[in-house]
């Protein structure tokens, strides 16, 4: 039961910073989370710990816990996994492709169609993600499915610290390319596809921006 909570916890901070409801830099108070969930500090604690452990906030001895501020060198190597893993996943995907997770991705691009064209930021950001853990959910590969998506998490930090207004709709046009290539089943073609899509989203970031705070209560409510 207790692991339930914590992973409910979990789960809703996860959301609200991804979601860029919780901004990077906002301290995370225990009593307040705590008051707000209905539980113990210790289960706050314990989840902070899991977040920490993803990467998403950072724990500071003696001040408690923040949402997490990547800092330029470590967006610019985010990213550099990112397209190292992501260009070997695009070739295996070629390789492996059917009619039906073909079907399934096309579905996965209209729904970020539609959440583009209703300025839908929150759904938007989180199925421009998905794209790319999907791919690895559609072959098979949950390791790589939860990798991307540790690795996803944290880009959505990194894009809201850093992205200028706004490259969403370019990224969908870019997913429903890709899906193009990986449907002919052009390996190269969907590979710089892919490379070029992930440069895309690097390049469209501004790395002088000042962030906002935000509020826990608001963010969560």
């Amino acid at each position: 039961m207790e692991s339930s909570t914590t992973s409910a916890i979990v789960e809703a901070l996860t959301r609200a910073i991804v979601e860029h409801r919780l901004l990077p830099g906002t301290k995370l108070a225990e009593q307040k989370l705590a008051d707000h969930f209905g539980v113990s500090r210790t289960l706050v604690r314990q989840a902070l710990f899991q977040l920490s452990q993803n990467q998403l906030i950072r724990l500071e001895p003696a001040r408690g816990a923040f949402v997490a501020a990547p800092s330029v060198n470590e967006a610019r190597q985010v990213f550099a996994v990112r397209r190292m893993l992501e260009a070997e996943m695009t070739r295996a995907f070629v390789r492996s492709v059917t009619p039906a997770r073909i079907k399934a991705l096309k579905e996965h691009v209209a729904q970020e169609k539609m959440a583009v064209e209703r300025q839908d930021a929150p759904g938007r950001t989180e199925l421009l993600g998905d794209f790319h853990v999907r791919m690895a959910e559609l072959m098979g590969n949950e390791v790589l499915a939860q990798m991307l998506g540790d690795l996803i998490s944290r880009c959505s930090l990194i894009t809201l610290m850093y992205q200028s207004a706004s490259a969403a709709e370019h990224s969908h046009d870019e997913h429903a390319e890709i899906v193009r290539a990986l449907s002919a089943r052009d390996e190269e073609r969907a590979v710089r596809l892919m490379n070029d899509h992930l440069q895309h989203v690097e390049e469209n970031l501004s790395f002088e921006r000042q962030m906002p705070t935000s509020d826990i209560s608001m963010a969560l409510s």
